[in-house]
């Protein structure tokens, strides 16, 4: 079986394609990837926060149902809350180390950075979490891919950067002077680390095939994520973090909000059975709702 998989086309997205195109094999479908430009990518000067919710996910979910392509592939992290009525989560890959990393010159961890060193970062989860644990810091706005962002680390621009630890793996590039920032002083982004295949509802023999190579574990923990994220209405411009961890049986998840400068977190966890993640977020995030999350985040959408 043949089909076109759709992505974005950044050395990132290409290798995170590569890897769905081997899982596709597994199941027995031979793909031919085909680049999809998002609204995210022709805007590569422009604040995350400006772009709107699915900058990096709309052009391909349209290009999915407009049957131009038959699946897409995507960082989980860069999905909205909401499912796109016609598109299904086919499958999920392994997920990878979830953690964020600061990458510096030479190779120190958050706590040693010198007051009033740059962090450089467009997320503001990271910005929120940084001014959180280290408020002397400057946290400066830095888009473009990883390439982009680590010759702006080396010609000086920044002090440090922040990334993904996955997406570091994915391009060969640990071997740069990081260290894992710790989970007490910053969770993940919701999916962070995952990577999931898209294809059309209704499309039964994708569907069918995919099942076969469909990582349960990584499902059932990002669609507890999800769920939470969903229920807050947010997306990847809000300061918005989630963590699950799939166990016999049970899941456990731990969620946080902050406000855009980091001077208030909120942060709480629940567990709950792992057949039913979609329930286990929402319990959290009407914890999290409880303890005026809303308010927080209408501060960062404003």
């Amino acid at each position: 079986m043949r089909a076109y998989l759709g992505t974005r086309g950044s050395a990132l997205a290409l290798a995170q394609a590569d890897a769905a195109a081997r899982a596709a094999g597994g199941a027995g479908v031979l793909c031919e990837i085909i680049p999809v430009r998002t609204h995210g990518d022709r805007h590569p000067d422009r604040p995350s926060s400006e772009l709107g919710i699915g900058a990096f996910v709309k052009e391909l979910e349209g290009a999915l149902i407009e049957r131009r392509i038959d699946l897409a592939v995507h960082s989980a992290k860069d999905l909205p809350g909401e499912t796109t009525p016609g598109v299904r989560m086919a499958a999920f890959l392994p997920r990878e180390d979830p953690f964020d990393v600061l990458v510096t010159r030479d190779g120190c961890g958050l706590e040693a950075l010198p007051a009033g060193a740059t962090v450089g970062t467009d997320s503001p989860r990271r910005k929120a979490f940084v001014l959180a644990a280290r408020p002397d810091l400057v946290v400066t706005g830095m888009r473009g891919n990883v390439d982009t962002r680590l010759r702006k680390l080396d010609r000086g621009e920044v002090d440090a950067l922040i990334l993904a630890a996955a997406g570091l793996a994915r391009l060969g590039l640990l071997s740069r002077s990081h260290r894992r920032i710790d989970r007490s002083l910053m969770l993940p982004a919701v999916g962070q680390g995952a990577v999931v295949i898209q294809c059309r509802e209704g499309d039964n023999a994708l569907i069918d095939r995919f099942s076969t190579v469909d990582h349960h574990p990584t499902r059932t923990a990002v669609v507890a994520e999800r769920s939470m994220l969903e229920a807050l209405g947010g997306g990847c411009q809000r300061p918005i973090a989630a963590l699950a961890a799939y166990g016999p049986g049970e899941i456990e998840i731990e969620g946080a909000v902050l406000d855009p400068v980091g001077t208030r977190v909120l942060r709480e966890s629940a567990s709950g059975p792992a057949d039913d993640p979609r329930g286990l977020g929402a319990r959290l995030a009407e914890i999290l709702l409880a303890r005026g999350a809303a308010l927080l985040l209408e501060g960062a959408r404003r």
